[in-house]
Parts: C-alpha cells; sequence; structure tokens
C-alpha cells in the first residue's frame, strides 16, 4: 500500500474513476473504491479512460462507507468538500494520507463532514459554482501532497522522446 491514498465514496462516473485511476498509477498512489458504485469494475468507459495502467495499479474495494472508516480508522484522513472552512493548501499532510471524496452528484455524506471538522478541507473556486470535476480535484490534491513531499518516488528528469520542437 502506497503512503498516498485516494478514497472515492460511491463515485458515479466510469470516466472520472478511470481518469483518477491513470493518476494513481502515475503517482504511486492507491486507489480505495467504496460501493454502491455507478458503474461496474469492466465498465468499458472505465478502462478507456484508465488506458493501460491497470496493472500499474493498488486497488481496494469496500462493500460500504462504514467497512472503509473500520478498516481504515487509524489512518490520518482528509476530507475533500466544497462546504469545508479551510483550503487545502492550509494543511501540512502527513508522509502518510487518505485523500477521500465523495460522489460526483452530492459529495460527501453531512454527518461525516460533521464528524471531522478538522479534517475537511476545499479546493478554492469562484462564487456560485457548484464543484470542480471530481478527477480534476483528486489529482490537485495527490500533486499537493507530492509537492510537499518534494515528489518522493517520481522521476526527477523528462521522459525522452523523438519529438522534435
Amino acid at each position: 500500500m502506497s503512503n498516498i491514498n485516494i478514497a472515492l465514496i460511491e463515485p458515479e462516473i466510469p470516466q472520472n474513476t478511470g481518469n483518477i485511476a491513470r493518476t494513481c498509477a502515475a503517482t504511486g498512489a492507491s486507489l480505495h473504491l467504496v460501493k454502491p458504485m455507478g458503474f461496474t469494475v469492466d465498465d468499458r468507459k472505465l478502462k478507456r479512460a484508465g488506458l493501460d495502467y491497470w496493472h500499474e495499479l493498488d486497488i481496494t474495494y469496500y462493500e460500504s462507507l462504514d467497512d472503509f472508516l473500520r478498516i481504515n480508522a487509524n489512518e490520518n484522513m482528509y476530507f475533500f468538500s466544497t462546504k469545508a472552512p479551510r483550503a487545502y493548501t492550509e494543511i501540512s499532510y502527513p508522509e502518510r494520507v487518505f485523500l477521500v471524496f465523495g460522489k460526483e452528484t452530492k459529495g460527501l455524506p453531512e454527518p461525516l463532514l460533521e464528524d471531522n471538522p478538522n479534517t475537511c478541507v476545499r479546493i478554492p473556486m469562484r462564487d456560485k459554482l457548484r464543484s470542480l470535476n471530481l478527477s480534476n480535484s483528486a489529482a490537485i490534491a495527490v500533486y499537493e501532497v507530492l509537492r510537499q513531499h518534494n515528489f518522493a518516488g517520481l522521476r526527477e528528469d523528462g521522459v525522452p522522446t523523438t519529438f522534435e520542437w
């Protein structure tokens, strides 16, 4: 299991989960999927969005939010919500962390946010807009954690190509 973990609570859109899976593969983060989901894991759209990186993933599935919270009770969790009082950049993330996101249409359950006020964070955005895309939010969050830890475990040089500028 990775030090960075992205948890999706009841994801609904396969393309978002596929994009997040690709981000996990590229960064070495683990992916945690909490049921019920709005798709099956053999969904063509899910596979296409994740491209050919599925073999690079560490994925754990949970039957429910309660199951996920019970199994990971001792982990450092940060809950991303548009309703959170603090920006995600105000946190000094520990080396091992869970970045938790809710379903696309409703976000995380209100009782979960109320029970964890000190670890709820938001990504700032313009007023009167509902939210960012889930896969964009997950990428923003994981790269902030990586930045704070000097991109540990990632390449430090560019990937050589035959492309000429």
